[in-house]
């Protein structure tokens, strides 16, 4: 697992007006674009959304995650801690969270990880499985749902502790504690509201 991960929060129109192979770079540009020159930092890096330098492009940004530093590994690993947990957890609550990390950090089938499968074509085919293209993508109206699964999980986290004491505390591979796990997952249900309830925007994670 040593990806970095950068989130995207797009407006989904905007985004396929570009040709299917040229989304990944536009993203990539739009955020970053390539006649700043190679030394010049896009922004200060304090967490949160972080919207292009270029004046008057507003149609995507990125997210930079308060709790990890940019690796992908502490998302696997939630995910993972998950995977491990959600058997002892109450089904109505794990129905919710199920939906909700659902193809954002956790795969119920990982033959359905869309950096296997191609994301259903939205971006080009993945040829290469070690070298995926992308790590998640989320439509506007699959963003929509898992935020309004995270207003159905958020009461509940609470209910998660013992589960997550029992399952994945001092394991490693898992989230060093439940706090630091629940702050992950805090981080996606503001990231899926503000995709969803604020833009009616999709999402998308590239390595």
């Amino acid at each position: 697992m040593g990806l970095d991960l950068s989130l995207f929060m797009a407006d989904w129109e905007r985004l396929c007006r570009f040709p299917v192979e040229d989304r990944i770079e536009a993203l990539h540009d739009t955020t970053w674009p390539p006649e700043l020159d190679d030394g010049h930092l896009r922004y200060e890096r304090a967490g949160g959304w972080q919207w292009p330098p270029v004046p008057g492009v507003a149609w995507c940004a990125e997210y930079d995650f308060f709790s990890t530093t940019g690796a992908y590994r502490p998302h696997a690993h939630a995910g993972e801690a998950w995977d491990d947990l959600r058997l002892l957890v109450d089904p109505s609550v794990r129905e919710a969270v199920d939906t909700f990390l659902g193809n954002l950090i956790w795969d119920a089938d990982p033959a359905d990880d869309p950096a296997l499968t191609g994301g259903g074509g939205f971006f080009p085919p993945v040829t290469d499985r070690w070298r995926p293209h992308f790590l998640l993508v989320c439509p506007p109206e699959t963003v929509a749902v898992k935020a309004a699964a995270w207003k159905r999980v958020e009461p509940h986290l609470e209910a998660l502790r013992e589960p997550f004491a029992a399952e994945c505390a001092g394991w490693a591979g898992r989230p060093d504690t439940f706090e630091a796990f629940t702050a992950l997952l805090r981080e996606w249900g503001d990231v899926t509201t503000e995709a969803a309830a604020r833009r009616g925007w999709g999402l998308v994670g590239l390595p």
